[in-house]
């Protein structure tokens, strides 16, 4: 009988002691087990480096690689993506927790539809753990047009197979790497699925870019303009779209739900 195949889950940190032990339990719980967990320390300065020191030590699929500066969690994913040894790939950074059956959910679902890139729809809590009673719903089907207007996929519910597409690294910047990453893997893949189902829970911190509107601007043209090399122009007009489609379109994903 073949193996199952195995998922390389990759988790960048710094200084996240308050939240990662939550995050490493939340892998442990999954009910597909053949995974191995990827914690790359950032150049951690708290006591998440002992945190992921424990879990590594009882448990053999749990590796810990440190980097000796903090260079960001692109690059922090990939080397992560550079040790990894699974089929499949998926990101879980280290404030946002897993439902028990994401893996196995995605994993039938993309041998099912033969996807070879695949996302969810996930849930919201507030910095402290408590869930908001909202989730953001996940597009049935997303081209690479559709995600250059904004960023569609939750990193925390993306998977790719890495036996089909090869290994996908993120640009070295330091925000927004995460739609830089599944802009590069979709523009190849042409389409990805989404699941409806919300799948992970993603924590809504205070300090993140996601709050700050401006630096979410400022990091959108960049990867306009540095990353996929548009001219400055071309650039700015871009950022005309993400703004209608951020604002006006993609804030409709936004559901309550019955908690």
């Amino acid at each position: 009988m073949k193996a199952p195949p195995i998922v390389s889950v990759i988790t960048p940190f710094f200084n996240s002691e308050k939240f990662l032990e939550e995050t490493i339990q939340s892998v442990l719980n999954q009910t597909y087990s053949h995974w191995e967990l990827l914690l790359v320390n950032d150049a951690s300065k708290d006591n998440s480096k002992n945190i992921a020191e424990k879990y590594c030590a009882a448990d053999s699929r749990i590796q810990l690689i440190n980097l000796e500066k903090n260079s960001g969690a692109g690059i922090a994913r990939n080397n992560g993506t550079q040790d990894a040894k699974g089929k499949y790939i998926a990101f879980l950074d280290a404030d946002d927790v897993w439902l028990p059956h994401k893996l196995l959910t995605q994993l039938n679902f993309m041998e099912k539809h033969q996807a070879n890139l695949c996302f969810s729809s996930y849930l919201l809590m507030d910095e402290q753990g408590n869930q908001l009673g909202k989730m953001i719903e996940a597009l049935p089907e997303l081209s690479y047009q559709k995600l250059l207007k904004s960023n569609y996929i939750g990193n925390l519910t993306g998977i790719y197979n890495a036996e089909v597409l090869g290994k996908i690294y993120s640009p070295e910047i330091r925000k927004r790497q995460d739609w830089a990453l599944w802009l590069k893997i979709l523009k190849s893949e042409k389409i990805a699925l989404g699941i409806k189902e919300p799948l992970a829970i993603y924590r809504l911190r205070n300090d993140s870019i996601s709050q700050n509107k401006s630096a979410l601007l400022k990091y959108n043209f960049a990867v306009y303009n540095k990353v996929l090399e548009y001219n400055k122009p071309k650039s700015y007009l871009m950022m005309l779209g993400f703004l209608w489609e951020h604002f006006f379109v993609k804030s409709k994903q936004l559901k309550s739900v019955i908690q």
